[in-house]
């Protein structure tokens, strides 16, 4: 079976690369967007199977970027993780509002994103 497609939209560089290089060692096919804008229309055209969704970018934020991308029917199945470095109280349930499927925290623990990860490719229920 071929490994999923991940879209990851992130503006900083860093984390862009570094994240994207461990998804690519894990097997996974990785699609690149450096701004919301960006993001929903590399889900339009590319139609990943889960969206890795940083919260903080530049055009189009995060939070409008998932809605936008929840409101359409093309794009609106794809389960999205938002990233964020914003981890105050409510932030989760804001993110899950405007959308998301799940959410974690920057700085980024793998293993645990690979669990929220595989959890929404198989169809089963956020880790809320």
């Amino acid at each position: 079976m071929p490994m999923a497609k991940i879209l990851l939209v992130e503006d900083n560089e860093m984390n862009r690369d570094m994240l994207s290089r461990r998804l690519l060692r894990k097997g996974y096919a990785v699609v690149l967007a450096v701004d919301g804008g960006d993001g929903v229309q590399k889900a339009a055209a590319d139609m990943p199977d889960l969206i890795l969704l940083d919260m903080s970018l530049p055009i189009l934020d995060g939070w409008e970027a998932a809605r936008q991308l929840k409101a359409s029917p093309q794009t609106g199945s794809i389960p999205i993780i938002a990233l964020t470095a914003h981890a105050m109280s409510g932030d989760k349930e804001a993110a899950l509002e405007a959308g998301c499927d799940d959410y974690d925290t920057k700085p980024i623990d793998f293993p645990r994103l690979l669990e929220k990860m595989e959890a929404l490719l198989r169809g089963g229920a956020a880790s809320v």
